[in-house]
């Protein structure tokens, strides 16, 4: 598997009463696929994984193999702090029909080095499904060093790593690994065409939620080697960026999402936007409703 362009850690719809939104789910997934993105999320942070009881799990995976399997590729949070549940996680989004697994750095427990190449050739070794590592410092208290990740990057079933930091010499470390069979992907919205631009894969994007053809537009120049293009048309979403880092992740981006008609809040302890952005929200959500017709209008002509 070698994944490359848009993919987008989706977001998981609610109804008003706290339930899956199925509904708002299927539009969502079939706006993402008519909008050209390249893979897609299920149930990863963005998703509010550690929300989902395993039935919503099992049925939010299986609609989005239904919908969009064979079409591009369907990858499972299944990342947890323990590696048999983590082995147990990835073997249940196989069983419902995953391409790979998304997994992120043990969250809380805080490993060693050692501790985090174990884990993910034991994860990688039970062979349930291809590996992505998740490395994301900010939310896990652990972070997964470039050495470390050159450890695991030969291993069969280790595909790609999902990097979600910032720093250009931190990129610079994992594309010096990038090979066929092993893709680099960022996981950083905000200097996204700058890793691109570097020769990163592709970007496993949160802001694709609600721009998923602009999105997309940005992956195309940025792999292409179109400089000034991609830093114009990344300059253009700037905005969108830096709301959905104005409160933690994915609050912004489902404020945004709602107000496109796609599912109503969070699961506690994440709480609903703060009123003082609500302006932001729908100056925001119009803007998007703009870009994307251009987009659909410009991929049509």
């Amino acid at each position: 598997m070698q994944l490359s362009g848009s993919i987008t850690a989706l977001a998981t719809p609610f109804t008003a009463a706290g339930e899956l939104d199925l509904d708002a789910w299927r539009r969502l997934l079939a706006m993402q696929l008519a909008a050209g993105t390249q893979g897609v999320v299920v149930a990863g942070s963005t998703g509010e994984a550690a929300s989902l009881y395993d039935s919503e799990y099992d049925a939010l995976l299986r609609i989005a193999v239904e919908m969009l399997g064979g079409r591009l590729p369907v990858l499972a949070g299944t990342g947890l702090a323990n590696t048999s549940k983590t082995v147990e996680q990835t073997r249940r989004a196989r069983a419902v029909g995953a391409d790979a697994a998304l997994v992120v750095t043990p969250p809380y427990v805080r490993p060693t080095q050692a501790g985090l190449v174990a884990h993910y050739r034991e994860v990688a070794d039970d062979g349930a499904l291809p590996v992505v590592l998740y490395n994301v410092p900010g939310r896990t208290g652990t972070d997964l060093l470039p050495e470390t990740v050159a450890e695991l990057a030969g291993h069969q079933r280790i595909v790609g790593i999902k990097e979600a930091r910032s720093e250009p010499e931190r990129m610079q470390a994992l594309l010096a690994l990038r090979r066929d069979g092993f893709a680099v992907l960022s996981g950083d919205d905000p200097t996204a065409a700058r890793a691109l631009l570097a020769g990163a894969d592709g970007v496993i994007s949160v802001v694709s939620n609600v721009i998923p053809g602009a999105f997309r537009r940005l992956c195309d120049l940025g792999r292409e080697g179109a400089v000034e293009q991609a830093e114009r048309w990344d300059a253009g979403l700037r905005e969108i960026y830096d709301f959905a880092g104005i409160e933690p992740n994915p609050i912004p981006v489902k404020a945004i999402l709602q107000q496109l008609g796609f599912g109503h809040g969070l699961r506690l302890p994440l709480t609903t936007l703060d009123p003082v952005h609500a302006e932001a929200a729908a100056r925001l959500a119009a803007r998007v409703r703009t870009l994307e017709q251009s987009c659909s209008d410009a991929a049509a002509a």
